[in-house]
Order: structure tokens, then sequence, then C-alpha cells
């Protein structure tokens, strides 16, 4: 591939099927693609196939809804295994772009070529308009959809066929250029003046006021501050002075400017914050040996471990991250760091459930959350939802506090216990400790990974110790954040403690 052809953008979009059982994928019914040239954004190729699914009856009414497309328009079209070569020579080695890709196109790509066993291709950089024209070119039309920003610029309505929405894609990237590139070049109130601009141009995510001509005598019109240019005052010498200031000040700043949106997909998430503090010092019993913080913890060792007290809710933020090479995943920080959370003596409201189906297998207990664990999780719910929205997921948010009507059912929250693949079989990747009644601390050797040797030393109102990170999921259509658990220390059992009492007090 020369040179020329890794500067090639490819703008290309999927239409798939809509999962509508647990554990079904997507299946591709339409792959569309336009090559542009990098410096003119001119077409130099165009490819477009409609894809037959594995099995027709991935079809449902609702994907239909969606896109329109039938089983009989499939019926006799190539399956994904007849287009991949076709497929891989567009995309491999060239800047990918596309409206919402990262969360949804990549992702499919992958997964097609993943199931008929051959390597996905791979992109020289990746352009997701969504995330770009919604920091580059604000709010200006709702949500930045596809179809909302169509509708801004009056550019007719997305039909959701592969084809048709590459070229509106195309073209609402060149009408955002246009208009940035416009503003960027204003060094007076033109825009304002002249009225030609539509007053949406300078809403923002946080304000919905029409701008106006002036507010008030020395007011300042809209246009004026979003390009930093104050309104000038009656002097005229004083006028003439800061609107040199003014255009200094355009001269420097280029709206659309792509590096520090490429700077931002390359940063890592936190840095590790050393802890040398007792672990469990809060709520520990006199007799009971504290577990130090280990300096690492499994595929999180750089995130930060906070108690209960330690998290402040207004420092909790979200953000999109790079997942894999092609996509994104919401992470959540705290203070701009990555962190896991402890929470101590938790009673265990359900046992070790398996919620593999008949593949790997996936484990996990429910405890009961206090007060300050639903208060501090919801926070994080809450603006991982409120990112997943501003991303245009049309995933239905579940949240991580299971919540029932009555007083005897109190908040609960699941916590899942990770395995990972080893030599052909499954490990416990979850670390296991286990509390003696005489204060020692030591780590479970378990043999296997089943649910029966689980529930055997987790038992129903127990209490375990948890030190979890928190992940987010978008997976047919559900989205929403899970607690994955690094380390899970059970307690003693009741019996044992009352055994350890009975000695200490002298007995026997």
């Amino acid at each position: 591939m020369d040179s020329s052809d890794q500067t090639r953008i490819a703008f290309f979009d999927v239409e798939t099927t809509i999962p509508t059982q647990t554990g079904e994928a997507y299946a591709i019914l339409e792959f569309a693609a336009i090559q542009v040239c990098s410096k003119k954004l001119v077409e130099l190729h165009t490819y477009s196939t409609l894809v037959r699914p594995p099995s027709l009856s991935l079809i449902t009414p609702k994907s239909i809804q969606c896109n329109g497309i039938t089983p009989e328009a499939v019926s006799s079209a190539p399956t994904f295994a007849e287009i991949a070569d076709q497929v891989y020579s567009i995309l491999h080695g060239r800047i990918w772009a596309g409206h919402n890709i990262l969360r949804f196109d990549c992702l499919r790509i992958r997964e097609a070529f993943r199931s008929i066993g051959r390597p996905s291709p791979e992109p020289s950089g990746t352009i997701d308009s969504l995330r770009l024209l919604t920091e580059k070119f604000g709010r200006r039309a709702g949500d930045m959809k596809m179809a909302s920003i169509a509708n801004y610029f009056g550019l007719g309505q997305q039909t959701h066929r592969s084809l048709d929405d590459v070229r509106m894609n195309i073209k609402v990237v060149k009408y955002c250029a246009t208009v940035l590139f416009l503003e960027s070049g204003l060094s007076n109130n033109t825009f304002a003046s002249n009225g030609w601009v539509s007053p949406n141009t300078t809403t923002t995510a946080r304000s919905h006021k029409p701008p106006t001509a002036m507010n008030g005598k020395n007011g300042t019109s809209n246009s004026r501050k979003k390009l930093g240019i104050e309104a000038p005052p009656s002097s005229s010498s004083s006028s003439d002075k800061k609107m040199k200031r003014a255009s200094r000040r355009m001269a420097d700043p280029v709206p659309f400017d792509m590096g520090p949106f490429r700077d931002e997909m390359k940063a890592t998430t936190g840095q590790k914050r050393p802890r040398t503090d007792g672990f469990y010092s809060p709520c520990e019993p006199p007799h009971i040996k504290p577990l130090q913080r280990p300096a690492s913890v499994g595929s999180t060792s750089s995130a930060a471990v906070l108690a209960p007290d330690e998290i402040s809710i207004p420092l909790l933020k979200a953000s999109l991250v790079p997942y894999y090479r092609v996509a994104e995943r919401i992470a959540l920080l705290h203070n701009g760091v990555a962190f896991q959370l402890f929470f101590c003596r938790l009673r265990v409201r359900q046992g070790v459930v398996n919620f593999g189906d008949g593949g790997k297998p996936r484990f996990s207990l429910l405890v009961d959350a206090t007060s300050t664990i639903c208060q501090i999780l919801d926070a994080c719910d809450n603006v991982a939802q409120k990112l997943s929205a501003e991303s245009a997921s049309s995933s239905g948010w579940r949240p991580i506090v299971n919540r029932k009507c009555g007083q005897v059912n109190t908040p609960t929250v699941r916590m899942h216990i990770q395995t990972t693949n080893v030599d052909g079989g499954l490990r416990y990747e979850t670390e296991i400790y286990k509390k003696q009644p005489w204060g020692d601390v030591e780590k479970l050797r378990l043999s296997q990974c089943n649910a029966e040797e689980l529930d055997g030393l987790i038992r129903v109102g127990a209490f375990v110790d948890v030190y979890f990170s928190l992940e987010s999921y978008d997976y047919n259509q559900i989205a929403g954040i899970r607690a994955v658990l690094n380390k899970l220390v059970l307690w003693p059992s009741h019996e044992a403690m009352d055994v350890m009492r009975f000695h200490m007090s002298g007995g026997f």
C-alpha cells in the first residue's frame, strides 16, 4: 500500500440486525464505504452491498422497522465471508471515519471478521464524527445524532441505509467545517449584525437561550462572547484598541484542529496513588489483624484504592477512553484518577450464581447495600449514564443498585467474580481470601471454577469485604456499570467467632 492509499479516509457505515435475546450477536445486513482524498474530500472509490446474515430469522420486525431491510431483500445477497476480502482491502491501513463508529460500527466489523475466523482490518487512524463534532461544533443540533445535524442544516431525512448515511455523513462534516471556518475568520460582529446565521449556532449544551444582537446598552452579543470579543464601549479610541486585541486573539485558535482530539484519544487513565495505611482498620474487631492493601491488583494496579470516607461525590467524573484499538468505553475517575472501591463487612444476600449461558461461567453474588454505598454508586451511575446519553447510545440504562418495593427489600449490589482461561482451563482472576477467628488472613487456593465450590464458602448471611472496580458495558441494547471484584475476603462464620470468644474468655 503506497502513501497515497494510507492518506485516504474511508467513511463507512453498517446496518445490522437488532438482538432480541441474551447472548445473541449483531449480524451485518448492509455495508457501504466511500474512500475520499484527505486533502480535497473528493470521492475516490465507492462500494455498497447488502449482506445475507447466517439465518434470515435474525431479521425481526424491530430490525425491519429500524432500517427497512427485509429477509427477502437479502435472501440472494452475498454472505459476509464472501465480501470479506473487499471490505478488508477498503478499510485496512486507512483512516476510518463515520458517525458513532467507535461505539458501534468498528465493533461490528471486528465481530464479523472474528465470526469467520479471519483477522480484522486495522486503521491507521480513526475519526468519529459524533465525538469530533460534539467537541468542536457544540450541541447546536441537540443530541448531535446524524438525523439531528441533517435536520439542522436542512439536508433531508436520514434513511438508515448504509450508502445514504455515508454520503450524508460526509456532507454533514463539510457543512460543520465550513461554519467553523467562517467563524474562525470573524474579526467583528458580522454574523450578529447581518443576522444570516441561525440563532441556534451559538447554543451550547448548557444554554438554550437564543442570542440577541445586544444585551443592554453595554452588553455583548452571544456571538461575541463565543468568539472572545468584547463589546466596544462608547469611546472610539478605546474601541479601536479592543478590536485590535480581539483580532490578534482570533488569529490564534483553529476551531477545527484535530490535534487535541488525537491527543485525548491516546491519553491513558489515571496514575497509581500509593497506599500505606491498613486495609481493614476502620471496621475491624481488635483481635483481627488488618490486611494491608497490596501494591497491585490484577489489571487495575494503577487505580487508587478508596474507602467510602475518601470519596468526594463532586470529584466523580466519567470519560471515554480507548478500548481495544478502534472502540471506546466509559471509564470512571475520581479527581481525574482511575480508582477502585473498598467496602468492609457487607452482608451476603444471595450466594454465588452462575450466569453463564453454556459457555464461560460468570459467577456473582448479591450483597446488601448501605445508604453510604448507595449514595456513592448512584453518583457513579449518574455520571456514567449522562456520558452514555451524550455519546448517542440508544441502549437502555440498568442501575447498578438494585431496589425493590417494600421495607424488607433493602437495596442490593451484584458483585461479579472474574475468571480467566489458563492453559485451556479456567481459574479465578478475583483473589479470594479467608479470615481466621484468631486474626490471620490466608489466600484460598481453589482447585476449580464452579458455583458449588464457591457456594460452600460464601453463604447467605455471611459477611465479606469487597475490593472492586466499576466497569461499563453496552450489550444487546442494555448499558450500565457493574462491580467487578478484584479481591474478596470472607469473614469467619458466626460459629467460629463464638468458639473464639469462648476460648478468649478462658473457657474449656
